[in-house]
Parts: structure tokens; C-alpha cells; sequence
């Protein structure tokens, strides 16, 4: 076993001492700190640190890569410190201490909308597409739109909005729910909310402009009448009438005796909620809504839009590492609203496809390096499909140059966009499909796309080849910079390294652990696996409960909370199974192990079980990681994704 006690001991002085630790916890691959003050914390000095494989700040905790043997780097750390561990979920609130009022808002906004995501995509898609045939006059069909020549198109025009409808008109209702799973209030009570601000006795939002005042209905209770008005696509009422709806639940459960909370918490907490979403809430939020909508769009109309333009593409990209792009899908979907489209969605998702092509001039001049193409290659395609955060962390970040070289391209690119007009239909579809989102100055995006893809491309060329704002670049025989030679290079070379395997002569071949869908580690939404901190590997979404081994071996560690099993093959490769993302907190409740430790393992044999159903109602992801924690000069390659039965041949080193 390593004997952790100098590393343990280094970690704790560089972090700033005992007295700068307010919390510390870990995980199955990492220690997780709350600082009192993370200033303190030596960066540099940690990274140097031979068991620390990284590091990264995120929701106000310090995090600290280890890999496999966390647990007993835990263990010293704490006998050396003196410090005593507390669990994730606590550690979690302490961390709020490190995050301002604002990173806490954005914090709810960010958890509020991820789920709704999925959904947006497709409706975006579908509302663009529905753009195309409806919206578009063709020359070549003298000047009529597709569905009016078409009847097939037309009746698909049609059955389409059922989809584009229940996405965007009731975008309440998902709102409601989201918040309340957020809150851990009763979900169906949110849904139900959700439901009565867009019930179809109601007024629909859209139709309140164009409606006398005399014609709007209203429910009379003889003392007072309130209006019987919907809230289609209305994002801040909903948000408002939701946090009203859960904190009256959770004041009632404390309140109400367990015998009869089942009856009285949800009506306590429903008739009020409903009754003031309708009289107080829900004509404020609308009001608030349309306030900002407007503001921003005029901003963008008006004589200094290119200004507004040009400042939003050049520091769209920085919002996204702080998590402040979150806000933006509250006030584009308002805007959708409040005018039928959005000028600032165009502008995202030229952002995303100016990152993209930054990273594929890194590509370009890093050529030949096997090892960094599995993130860049990935993380590239992931941009011009819209989403940077793989692109951004895992590459431009870390040179800083191509980032910039970004960031500059999507400014330029938004501000084009921006003084030709264009606007969107919706949201949801950022990168390259983000033309099919367009309602306005269809050519005009194209070409402010390909400004969003030339643009960075050769600039970060030219910041490379001129040494310009390079954090550091890796050297080394694998990477071929074009016209540069190592003498005009970044004198700093930061790498880190894994431990390398005592034997890995040979092949080695892995298989799927799991039935179900198989996918690359860059999807995992946890960047210390999509950024391969611990190592390259592959990822599985499980559609049944059963976990086999991947590959032959032994059992080497099985973690307290049965959620990750280590495997060390004959040839030294160490192999670790992770069996969710953050189900470390359910310690070990929705888990049964199979193996024991010291136990010879080959692929197909039983490792454990996993209660699917339990992780997903506990609001955990489902992904089994499977990471190879000490290749070094080998590679992996995963040869097939998408659909897998357990023990089929999914890849291998070389």
C-alpha cells in the first residue's frame, strides 16, 4: 500500500493550513475542500504535489484529483491534519460560504433549466424546422412557402406544433416541476401549478394584446374579480408562483402533524399559491419579464447595438465557465415571448462555433498528438453542435490563446449578426444546426457563421505563432507546431502525469460492462472524467441493473459507499468502475457488491447491482464510467458507440 503521509502533509500546507479549511470530504477520485479563504491556496505548489493528477474550483469547493486511492489519502490527510471529514451533501453547504449572492442566483438558475434542456433542443429544432416550411417564400415555388404548396408538409407543419406547443406554451408547467424537484417538494404538486397558469380556461398569453378589456374573462367573487389570463411561454411568473408553491410546503410539513400532513400540507400549500399566482404573482412576474425583454431588446436596436453586440459575443464564452449564461435562457425564452423571436440566441450560438474553431486550429497545430485529439477532436465537434464546455476546459482554457482568439471571433461574428438583424424562432439549438432556429436573415446568419469559424481559426494561429497570450503550450516530439520552432516557445511546461503501468506490453481489450447505450467519456457531465483528469476510458448509460466486469483482473479496493470498484489487470493496468455521477451521496442505498476484495474477476463476471429507478428518483445520473487510471504511452481507442450488450468488445489500448 502507498504510503501517502509526505503528500498528505505537502497538500495541507499548500492549501493554506488546518486554519484554512472549513470543510473537507471526498468522493470514489477526489478530495473535496471548502476554504475559508481559497486565495491561500498554492495552485502551482499542489499541482506538483506526484498524487495530485488536478485540480478545479466549482460551487464553492476546491477540488483536489487523486484518483483510485482517495481513501487512503483521505485517511492520512485527516491524521495529519487533525481535520475531521464531513459528509458530501454537508460539505456542500459549506461551501455557499465561497460563493457570492450572485453565483448562489445563478447557482438556481442553472439547476432550474439543466433538466428542462433536452426538451428546449427539440423544440427548438422543431420550431426552426416549422420555420422552413411555413416562413420561408421560394423563388422556385414562385414565391410560396412549402406548406402552401404541399399538402403532405402542410398536415407535417401541423402535427409538429403539438410537440413545439407542449415545449414553449407550456414552458410553465416544466418550470413548476423543476423547481419543486430542486426544492425536494412534491413534484405532481409543481406539475399541477404549472398546469393552471396555462389551463385552456384561460385567456392564452398571446391573445392578451389583441383582446379588448371588456372581453377578457374573469372569475367574480362578488367582492372582487380577478382575470382568467394564461401564461403561456412566461418564465419569471412561473419561477415566482413555484418558490412560493415550496416553501409554503415545506413551512406546512413542519407545522402540520405527520398523521394528517398528506391532506392538509398539499392543500395549504396549492389553493394559496394558485390563488396568488393569479392575483399577485404571475401580473408582477409579467411585468418584471417584459421589463427585461425589452431592455435587451432594445438595446440591441437600437444605435448602439453594435456596441451591445459586440461586448455580448466577447464575453459570452466567460459566462459560461461562471455559470451566468444560465440567466440568458430565462431572458431569451422572454423575448421569444414578448416579440415572437430572439436577437440574442444568434449570437450563442455563434459563440459556441467560434470556440469550436479554436480548438480546431489547436487540432491543426498540434498535429500528431494521438493522445490530446481524444479531447480536442471530441470536444470540437461537441462545440459546433453547441455545447463548449468540453472545447473550453479541456483545451482553450488551457493555453488560454485559442480562448481569446474565441472570444474575439464571436464578437465580430455577433456583432455582423446583430447589425444585419437576424433573430431566432427559439432556443436550444446553438453551434452550426443553430441556422435552423433562424426566422430572420436566414443569409445573413451563414455568413456570420463562417466569420465565427474563420476568424478564430487563423487567429489563434497567429497568437500561437507569435507567442501572444500563451498560458502554456505542452512540448514535446508528439506535437508539430506549424512555423514554429521550440526555441520561440513558452519557456513553462506544466504536465501531469499519470503513474505508468509496471507491464502494459500488448493489446488490451475491453468490454461493455453493462446493457445498454454506450457512449464516449467526453459525454460524462462531471468534467473530472469528460476532461480524462483520471484517465482515458469510456462511459455506459445502463438500461438494466446488472454491472459485470469489464476486463480480467482483481479486485483491488471497493469503496464504503459501493458506488466504484478498482480492478488491477495482470499487467498493471489499474481499471476503475464507477457506478453513477454523485451517488456518493446515497451512500451506498441503491448498490449490492458481488465481489470482494482480492477477488480474480474476467469480463462478464458479476460486480454488482445498481437500482436504477432509486438513483433516478434521488435526481442522480446513471452513467458507469469506466476510466484506465495509468496508461501513459498507450492509448485508448473506443471502436464502436450506441447501442451494447453486456461482454461485447467495445475497444482497447495500444
Amino acid at each position: 500500500m502507498a504510503d501517502y503521509k509526505n503528500d498528505a502533509a505537502q497538500l495541507l500546507k499548500d492549501i493554506g493550513g488546518k486554519e484554512n479549511i472549513a470543510a473537507v470530504s471526498h468522493c470514489a477520485t477526489r478530495m473535496r475542500f471548502v476554504l475559508n479563504d481559497p486565495a491561500k491556496a498554492d495552485e502551482q505548489a499542489i499541482e506538483d504535489i506526484p498524487v495530485v493528477k488536478g485540480m478545479f474550483t466549482q460551487a464553492g469547493q476546491f477540488q483536489v484529483i487523486i484518483g483510485n486511492d482517495v481513501q487512503t489519502f483521505y485517511n492520512e490527510f485527516v491524521k495529519v491534519s487533525g481535520v475531521e471529514g464531513v459528509s458530501k451533501e454537508a460539505a456542500k453547504q459549506n461551501a455557499k460560504q465561497n460563493q457570492t449572492t450572485l453565483q448562489r442566483i445563478i447557482g438556481v438558475f442553472a439547476e432550474i433549466f439543466s433538466p428542462l434542456i433536452p426538451a428546449l433542443v427539440v423544440g427548438g429544432l422543431i420550431l426552426g424546422f416549422r420555420n422552413i416550411l411555413e416562413g420561408i417564400e421560394f423563388g422556385f415555388l414562385d414565391g410560396q412557402t412549402i406548406v402552401q404548396v404541399s399538402q403532405f408538409w402542410a398536415g407535417t407543419n401541423s402535427f409538429l406544433w403539438l410537440i413545439g406547443e407542449a415545449i414553449f406554451q407550456f414552458l410553465p408547467v416544466g418550470i413548476t416541476w423543476s423547481i419543486a424537484k430542486k426544492m425536494g417538494t412534491t413534484q405532481i404538486l409543481g406539475i399541477v401549478l404549472g398546469i393552471t397558469l396555462v389551463s385552456p380556461q384561460l385567456l392564452n398569453a398571446y391573445s392578451v394584446a389583441t383582446t379588448a378589456a371588456g372581453d377578457i374573462p374573469f372569475w367574480d367573487f362578488g367582492f372582487a374579480q380577478v382575470n382568467m389570463i394564461g401564461y403561456q411561454a412566461q418564465v419569471i411568473p412561473a419561477m415566482l408562483a413555484g418558490f412560493l408553491l415550496c416553501y409554503l410546503e415545506l413551512f406546512f410539513r413542519k407545522h402540520i402533524p405527520q398523521a394528517i400532513s398528506m391532506i392538509f400540507v398539499p392543500l395549504f400549500a396549492l389553493v394559496p399559491t394558485v390563488l396568488l399566482a393569479h392575483t399577485v404573482l404571475g401580473p408582477i412576474g409579467w411585468k418584471i419579464g417584459s421589463f427585461i425583454s425589452t431592455v435587451v431588446n432594445t438595446g440591441l436596436a437600437s444605435a448602439f447595438n453594435w456596441l451591445f453586440a459586440a461586448a455580448f459575443g466577447f464575453f459570452y464564452a466567460p459566462l459560461v465557465i461562471t455559470g451566468l449564461h444560465h440567466m440568458t435562457n430565462a431572458i431569451d425564452l422572454q423575448l421569444v415571448a414578448d416579440f415572437g423571436s430572439t436577437n440574442l440566441w444568434p449570437m450563442i450560438a455563434l459563440s459556441n462555433i467560434a470556440q469550436g474553431s479554436a480548438v480546431m486550429a489547436i487540432i491543426y497545430l498540434h498535429r500528431g498528438n494521438e493522445k490530446e485529439e481524444q479531447v480536442s477532436i471530441p470536444a470540437a465537434i461537441s462545440c459546433y453542435l453547441g455545447v463548449t464546455e468540453p472545447a473550453m476546459f479541456g483545451i482553450n482554457l488551457k493555453y488560454l490563446y485559442p480562448f481569446v482568439a474565441g472570444m474575439i471571433g464571436s464578437s465580430i461574428a455577433g456583432l455582423f449578426s446583430t447589425l444585419m438583424g437576424v433573430r431566432a424562432a427559439s432556443i436550444g439549438v446553438g453551434g452550426l444546426p443553430g441556422i435552423l432556429s433562424i426566422k430572420i436573415g436566414y443569409g445573413s446568419f451563414a455568413i456570420a457563421m463562417l466569420i465565427a469559424v474563420v476568424v478564430p481559426f487563423f487567429l489563434t494561429i497567429f497568437f500561437r505563432n507569435k507567442n501572444i497570450l500563451n498560458k502554456i503550450d505542452r512540448v514535446g516530439e508528439e506535437l508539430a507546431f506549424a512555423g514554429v520552432n521550440d526555441s520561440n516557445l513558452a519557456t513553462t511546461t506544466v504536465e501531469t502525469s499519470l503513474p505508468t503501468a509496471s507491464n502494459t506490453t500488448g493489446d488490451l481489450d475491453l468490454y461493455a460492462p453493462a446493457d445498454g447505450e454506450l457512449i464516449a467519456i467526453t459525454e460524462v457531465n462531471d468534467q473530472v472524467f469528460s476532461k480524462k483528469m483520471l484517465g482515458d476510458g469510456f462511459a455506459l448509460r445502463p438500461k438494466n441493473n446488472e454491472i459485470v466486469s469489464p476486463v480480467s483482473g482483481k479486485v483491488t479496493s471497493i469503496f464504503p459507499t459501493k458506488h466504484a470498484i478498482g480492478l488491477l489487470m495482470d499487467n498493471g493496468l489499474e481499471v476503475l468502475v464507477h457506478m453513477g455521477l454523485d451517488t456518493v451521496e446515497l451512500k451506498g442505498e441503491p448498490f449490492e457488491i458481488l465481489v470482494t476484495d482480492g477477488q480474480s474477476v474476467s469480463p462478464g463476471t458479476p460486480l454488482a447491482t445498481m437500482d436504477l429507478d432509486q438513483i433516478t428518483a434521488l435526481g442522480k445520473g446513471t452513467d458507469i464510467i469506466v476510466v484506465l487510471t495509468n496508461l501513459d504511452d498507450h492509448s485508448f481507442n473506443l471502436t464502436k458507440t450506441g447501442p451494447v450488450s453486456k461482454n461485447d468488445l467495445i475497444g482497447g489500448t495500444d
